[in-house]
């Protein structure tokens, strides 16, 4: 059964990326003119009434957001694509920046549009380097037709967008730590004493969006409003973007209405899991997500039901593990992902993760103690509430959650030792 729409993901596959001239065929651009007819005001409100919310994992509300922005004054603002898709296990973006890159393109135009903005900066991770000529080129021929450079479509918008990329770091993930990359300096976050929409990008008014939520904004102006919340539930409205991956039949980025639940997700869309094996358990939204037992496949993806149970949307990816895969083994990996990516700046996540990887390590080996058990608890809380950025705040989110839902498993390599001892 197919559970998929296809809204902000509707010309994927349907046309050249490197021919404009197909884009403007499926409707391209008319909603940057629309949202030119409408003006910034009704923009922002529409945007507020839709429900959307920033798709690379904070979830904060984008037509909030781009009012902060439009209220700052200033000569020169900066629009900032967040592109640096840096999360295990997520892919969405990608997809977007691939099948339609003028979407996203023309959702920082309808930005720039709203927020008065005069420079664009899209961000793509230098793993994606297949990507950024292909980028350069859909940004070169938008110039051409009139769509980028001065007097946009006799707006008297003057906007200009250019590619760049840092070094791989997956801290650049998180907006400051990018702008910081943007400027030339070490990926590291910054001490957030006022808001990026006042002082962002070498010190001047910066707005930074992801990907998804930028491609999202040309189909709600165009669809109209009304008809886009049909989609999702009362607190959760529209759609969203997964990454389906794991030990599932049909791996893929899909498009879902927001209120479908996990199972529809994994057996309708997913097609199950491979070789027929029994699912044991989901990660939800990248290495930095929660952990979710097969018993819970039934909460709707929403925002507020993951919640409830202590997960989250996060990035949109949704990783499935079978039974075959040992918890400890799992954590093992996440764990060295963020020992390696930590960028150092503060103690409880440098020092947090290389502790949480030995204590872990100790688990997969057979050589942990009911002690360490506590220990990894108190480390990872620590880590939790102590964090300088997102990063190390949710590094131990796996951990945690595999401790509240797989208790036994931990026990079990503790009595392990007992009993050979």
């Amino acid at each position: 059964m197919n559970r998929t729409v296809n809204i902000i993901s509707k010309n994927f596959k349907k046309y050249n990326p490197e021919s404009i001239e197909e884009y403007l065929e499926l409707g391209g651009f008319e909603a940057l003119k629309k949202a030119i007819e409408m003006g910034p005001q009704e923009i922002i409100s529409t945007l507020k009434t839709s429900g959307l919310k920033g798709r690379g994992g904070a979830a904060f509300s984008t037509g909030r957001k781009w009012e902060y922005s439009a209220n700052v004054k200033g000569d020169k603002k900066f629009i900032i694509c967040n592109a640096d898709e840096g999360e295990p296990a997520t892919f969405k973006d990608r997809y977007l920046l691939e099948y339609d890159p003028f979407k996203v393109i023309e959702g920082m135009i309808i930005a720039a549009y709203t927020t008065g903005s005069t420079d664009g900066y899209i961000y793509i991770r230098e793993e994606y380097k297949y990507l950024h000529n292909k980028v350069r080129k859909a940004i070169e021929l938008a110039e051409k037709h009139g769509f980028l450079g001065k007097n946009i479509l006799g707006s008297g918008l003057n906007f200009n967008i250019k590619v760049v990329s840092g070094a791989g770091a997956y801290v650049c993930g998180e907006s400051t730590a990018l702008i910081e990359s943007i400027e030339g300096k070490s990926g590291r976050p910054r001490l957030k004493l006022t808001r990026t929409s006042k002082q962002g990008l070498f010190g001047l008014p910066t707005l930074v969006n992801n990907v998804e939520t930028l491609a999202a904004v040309p189909p709600i102006l165009e669809m109209g409003v009304e008809e886009y919340i049909k989609y999702g539930t009362h607190t959760s409205k529209g759609t969203k973007l997964i990454s389906l991956c794991g030990n599932v039949n049909k791996p893929g980025a899909y498009e879902v209405p927001f209120g479908i639940t996990l199972r529809e997700i994994i057996y309708d869309i997913g097609g199950g899991i491979k070789d027929g094996k029994q699912l044991k358990f989901l990660q939800l939204g990248g290495a930095s997500g929660a952990i979710i037992p097969a018993k819970l496949i039934d909460i709707k993806y929403c925002y507020e039901d993951l919640e409830e149970h202590g997960a989250s949307v996060g990035s949109g990816a949704i990783l499935v593990a079978d039974e075959t895969n040992k918890v400890t083994h799992f954590l093992k990996s996440v764990q060295d992902f963020f020992i390696h990516e930590s960028c150092g700046k503060c103690t409880p996540c440098r020092e947090g993760n290389r502790q949480l990887t030995k204590i872990i390590n100790r688990f997969v080996t057979g050589n942990a103690s009911v002690e360490d058990l506590k220990t990894v608890e108190k480390f990872a809380n620590v880590m939790k509430y102590a964090s300088f950025c997102g990063l190390g705040q949710t590094a131990p989110t796996a951990l945690l959650t595999a401790i509240k839902y797989f208790p036994v498993e931990f026990y079990q390599q503790i009595d392990r030792i007992r009993k050979t001892s």
